[in-house]
């Protein structure tokens, strides 16, 4: 096998797992305070224009690695956006009981 596409679906790997982490303590804690707003602004930019790109050049792997990056950094950015009650609401939503708290399911 070549070089290139292992070395792609390593990035690949890389770049969308790296997101995880964060969306998760977002919906666990609901707490965004030391997220940077302006930071994952140009980091949705960036992967919407990344997806733009893919799709022009009809690029499937740009376009799903992307459009996977695009929706977890998206949300990140939409929860640091909301207010507190918003983000209660989308993480009980997703069924998740905050950090620290038993789950009462």
């Amino acid at each position: 096998m070549e070089a290139a596409p292992i070395i792609g679906g390593l990035a690949t790997l890389a770049s969308v797992i790296s997101f995880t982490p964060q969306a998760w303590k977002v919906i666990r804690t609901r707490d965004t305070s030391s997220i940077s707003t302006a930071m994952y602004a140009v980091t949705v930019v960036g992967f919407a224009l990344w997806l733009t790109y893919g799709w022009l050049l009809g690029q499937w792997p740009l376009i799903v690695t992307n459009g996977v990056c695009l929706l977890l950094s998206g949300f990140i950015l939409v929860m640091k956006l909301l207010p507190r009650r918003g983000k209660k609401a989308v993480a009980e939503a997703l069924s998740v009981p905050p950090a620290g708290e038993p789950d009462a399911r």
